[in-house]
């Protein structure tokens, strides 16, 4: 007789069986529907078009390139980019990469948005003005193409971030303006690999080199020449000009901008990242130069190889990560304190100043800025004698002669003072003035203006134009 025991058990051995034909019934079907896929419209994946169809209308003007193509975009699309600086070079760059589909763009800067900086930093507008430039430049990027990843790095590059942050990306585009951020970024670049585009301008002219391409490891001749090689001593300190000292013209450092993002996209496309190094050939060393007053405007200079002496590159080159992070560039670019070469009682309050002029007494005031910079505004009654004109002594006392610029209807003990726009100018031309003797042996006074017209700004005439 049949226990209440057999007959779960015979129930439970028949939901078995039952799942079991489920199952094969299920992969029958499966199959089924494969095959008829096959035959009909191939097979059916989600891989089938490695693009969305937003992407295929969004890019599809440069994919029918013949140098991008398919396989170009798949590239861009799985680059990294870091762009170290977020001002005129930065932002032309950034816009055309996002534009162009780079999967993922990191930029570098730790500087606010400034009035100073909207004619040429295209991507900032007047109501972000005190913003995080990084964050003002993501934000527009953003509202172009939302399907890219953004990276903010809020800060300045330097020698103790530097490798961990570059690391992070394939291709780093050098978008700064001076010497000391140049050499660290080309040498990080060169201890982790990575290609590097750099661009400067200033000015009407502006220049642009790809470096470390291929980025082969250090000693390997078919590697592409760093920033060292092409540049072994920094410039003299005293001929770095900023363009806040020395100008630019907006449209010339776009011009650059745009070129240095043309360049990371045919780095990029034509294979000569990291993982497609056995496949990328060596490419031709060049600088291009630009002018915008030339003819013609454009210019290319052929450039050698890696140098087989370089600091960074060649094979002897003893630079690691760890000796990075101990790098004072600023030393080696010679980059010093602020001008600081005349003591107390050669310098002059902006205030001070004011009241001796307003007393009447007899004196020159010199303002040793460009002229172009003098007639946008000035000091009633200064002179302008631009700071170049005592680059090698040419205004200065010879043999006991008056200079050119000196009036001989002012007193020989009318004291002399000179003013430029920080105070730093002022400084040199006034210690050059007393050495060359216009002193009379201290009887005639020599200052300066300490801080400029700045000073004379905040102290005296608030509104004296900033620019």
């Amino acid at each position: 007789m049949e226990t209440a025991n057999d007959s779960a058990e015979a129930l439970r051995r028949q939901i078995l069986e039952t799942e079991d034909e489920l199952k094969r019934l299920k992969d029958q079907l499966s199959k089924v529907e494969e095959k008829t896929a096959l035959e009909q419209d191939g097979p059916v994946t989600q891989s089938k078009w490695p693009l969305s169809a937003e992407e295929y209308q969004r890019y599809g003007r440069q994919m029918i390139v013949p140098n991008i193509g398919i396989q170009g975009q798949l590239r861009l699309k799985s680059a990294s980019v870091l762009l170290v600086g977020a001002g005129g070079l930065g932002c032309p760059a950034s816009v055309y990469l996002a534009g162009a589909g780079v999967g993922t763009i990191g930029i570098v800067d730790g500087d606010v948005v400034e009035t100073s900086n909207l004619h040429r930093q295209i991507l900032h507008n007047t109501s972000s003005v005190g913003m995080k430039k990084v964050d003002s430049v993501i934000s527009y990027l953003k509202s172009l193409n939302s399907q890219i990843k953004y990276t903010a790095h809020a800060t300045h590059l330097t020698p103790e971030n530097a490798a961990e942050i570059v690391s992070s990306y394939d291709l780093v585009l050098d978008c700064t303006d001076h010497p000391t951020s140049r050499y660290l970024i080309s040498d990080t670049c060169v201890l982790l690999q990575k290609p590097l585009v750099s661009a400067s301008a200033l000015k009407t002219e502006g220049q642009l080199i790809v470096l470390n391409c291929p980025p082969l490891p250090s000693g390997d001749e078919k590697g592409g020449p760093c920033y060292r090689c092409v540049f072994p001593k920094p410039p003299p300190a005293e001929s770095v000009v900023s363009c806040g000292d020395g100008g630019i013209i907006g449209p010339v450092v776009g011009v650059m901008g745009v070129m240095q993002a043309l360049e990371a996209i045919k780095v990029i496309t034509e294979g000569r990242l990291g993982g497609d190094l056995m496949r990328a050939e060596q490419r031709s060393n060049t600088m291009l130069l630009f002018a915008a007053n030339g003819n013609p405007q454009f210019r290319s200079l052929k450039m050698r190889g890696r140098n087989p002496k370089c600091l960074a590159c060649s094979a002897n080159a003893a630079m690691t990560l760890e000796t990075l992070k101990a790098m004072d560039y600023a030393f080696f670019c010679g980059v010093a304190a602020p001008v600081s070469i005349l003591g107390p009682e050669m310098r002059i309050e902006a205030r001070e100043y004011e009241g001796m002029r307003l007393e009447g007494r007899q004196h020159l005031l010199v303002d040793v800025r460009d002229k172009v910079q003098f007639d946008i505004c000035s000091i009633d009654g200064s002179l302008n004698v631009p700071f170049s004109t005592f680059q090698g002594n040419r205004a200065l006392v010879q043999a006991g002669e008056c200079p050119s610029w000196l009036s001989m209807t002012l007193s020989p003990d009318a004291p002399i003072y000179v003013v430029c726009r920080l105070g730093n100018d002022s400084q040199v031309v006034a210690k050059k003035l007393q050495d060359s003797g216009l002193d009379k042996n201290g009887t005639r006074e020599i200052r300066d203006i300490k801080g400029g017209l700045r000073a004379w700004k905040q102290q005296v005439d608030s509104s004296w134009p900033e620019y």
